[in-house]
Formats: C-alpha cells, sequence, structure tokens
C-alpha cells in the first residue's frame, strides 16, 4: 500500500504562525532548515518533510508489523510527534530521516510488545476459560458417579461393602483394613476383588465405563 502524500491532520496544526521570509521555495531548505519552519508552525515545512520521508517511514513500519493499517497509524504518530516536538531533532546527532526511522522502530516495537502482551493475556484467559469449563463438568460428572457408587454400594454384602468403603472410600491400605475389621488379609483382599467385580457389573448396567470405577 503506497502511504498518503499529505501531512498529518492535528488539529494543534492550527496555531498561529508565519512561513520563514528565509524559506523563498520550501522544496530547496535543508532537513534542519525544515524542522526549524516546523518549530515556527509552518506546515509547509511539515508537508515537505512529510513528503521526503513518510514513505521510508511508512516501509520500515510495515516490515516491522506486517499489518499496513497500524504502519500507516505509526507514521501519524511519527509525524505529529514532529509537529509537537520538533525541538527533540537534533541535527547534530544524525539525519531527519534516520531521526523519523528510530522513532518509527521505537513506537513499532513498543506495539509489537503491546499485540503480543494482548494476545498472551487473550490465551491466558481462554485456557482458563477452557479449564474452568472441563473443571465444571467434570465435578458434575463425579457427584453423579459418586451417587451412582454409593447406589452400587448398597446392593452389596455387608462384608464386602465395609471392606471397599475402608480401602477405597477411607484411603487405607489392605493391610490396614484387615487390622480395622479384625480379618487376615488375604480374606480382606479376596472380598474387595469381589464386591469390585459386582460393581463393575453394576456400572455396565448404569451405562458406565468399566473404567470409570476407579
Amino acid at each position: 500500500m503506497i502511504p498518503p502524500t499529505t501531512p498529518p491532520d492535528e488539529s494543534s496544526a492550527a496555531r498561529p504562525g508565519s512561513v520563514d521570509p528565509a524559506v523563498n521555495d520550501i522544496r530547496e531548505v535543508s532537513d534542519a532548515a525544515l524542522v526549524m519552519a516546523v518549530s515556527r508552525y509552518n506546515q509547509d515545512a511539515l508537508a515537505e518533510a512529510y513528503r521526503r520521508h513518510a514513505g521510508a517511514v511508512f516501509g520500515l513500519a510495515r516490515r516491522l508489523l506486517n499489518d499496513a493499517t497500524l504502519a500507516e497509524e505509526i507514521v501519524q504518530e511519527v509525524f505529529v510527534r514532529l509537529w509537537n516536538n520538533p525541538d527533540k531533532f537534533d541535527p547534530a546527532r544524525g539525519s531527519l530521516r534516520s531521526y523519523l526511522l528510530a522513532q518509527c522502530h521505537g513506537r513499532s516495537v513498543d506495539l509489537l510488545r503491546s499485540e503480543s502482551s494482548r494476545r498472551r493475556r487473550e490465551e491466558k484467559d481462554l485456557r482458563r476459560s477452557a479449564e474452568a469449563g472441563y473443571d465444571l463438568e467434570r465435578e458434575v460428572w463425579d457427584l453423579a458417579l459418586a451417587d451412582h457408587v454409593r447406589d452400587a454400594l448398597d446392593t452389596l454384602p455387608e462384608l464386602e461393602r465395609d471392606a471397599i468403603r475402608l480401602a477405597y472410600l477411607g484411603g487405607h491400605t489392605y493391610r490396614e483394613v484387615a487390622v480395622m475389621l479384625n480379618e487376615p488379609e488375604g480374606t480382606v483382599k479376596s472380598r474387595i476383588r469381589s464386591g469390585l467385580k459386582r460393581l463393575r457389573t453394576e456400572f455396565v448396567s448404569a451405562g458406565l465405563g468399566l473404567g470409570e470405577l476407579t
């Protein structure tokens, strides 16, 4: 996209001022003289600076941002800054084009960082939303599954039910369950295995997967 050929539209451009009488042909003066004229509110001088350097500024911004619309905004901002703060340009430190390109580079990098931060925030929010949705769905499923477990446990013989409750719901080891029930550990393991087989049958009947038991 070809950058615009007119200077930035800035309300402060309406400030009163006169053309430098020493400037007979604005196209013939140096960049330093242009900036001096800009400092005296000479809009023709700003337009000439824009004509000379806006294309280079646009090209750099376009390469950095890979977005023509954003590049145009950067060009606008760079020349508005020149209009508002011409004294920041020091001809002893380099050319006007180098100064404008440095301004363009700094602002473009700031914009890239801002956009990257925004995208990271959006991605983080999306992940949080997705995780929150998953957690809610899982919580509802777990609650429903818990109801099935309780119902299925009630169908088991008392000895099997007690052993499974202590081992799976109470978090105790087989040895601890054996001590608590005053039964041999082998007997407890056998009851638990038998009870789990019954529970698996109940879960299949309820339409739940075999693996959902644990």
